[in-house]
């Protein structure tokens, strides 16, 4: 008997419409990564006292960095590299963290579950324990 939950959960799927940055941002976001510590910099980012479930914050993050890349696009004088730089390292780091948290599925798992069994029943099948045949 499996245990199978009733909850069906999905890996998040991405967006319609791919980012479509410069490279210069990109890179700049990818460097980022090493020092991004969600607890502390994701509540300052989004100015609130507790740190969202990974992937929750994700909507809210593309919606700011669109509004940021309007502004860039436009060359508009109130336009915050500095921000849009961290709301891209935010992106990135919180769809790794989506997917990184998102269940094995099922299938996967029954197939990791078998080959444990097999290689369990492997090492423990060896000529000192076989058991007798059946008449």
């Amino acid at each position: 008997m499996s245990y199978m939950p009733n909850v069906i959960a999905f890996r998040p799927r991405p967006q319609s419409e791919p980012l479509r940055r410069p490279g210069t941002l990109i890179r700049a976001a990818r460097e980022g990564q090493a020092g991004w510590r969600r607890e502390r910099d994701l509540k300052r980012l989004l100015r609130t006292d507790d740190c969202p479930a990974a992937g929750a914050a994700l909507p809210r993050l593309r919606a700011e960095e669109a509004v940021l890349n309007n502004a860039r696009l436009q060359r508009a004088a109130d336009y915050d590299m500095h921000r849009h730089v961290l709301l891209m390292i935010a992106i990135l780091a919180e769809m790794r963290a989506a997917v990184a948290e998102a269940p094995v599925p099922v299938r996967t798992a029954a197939r990791i579950g078998a080959a444990m069994l097999a290689q369990v029943g492997a090492a423990f099948s060896g000529p000192e324990t076989a058991s007798p045949a059946h008449p």
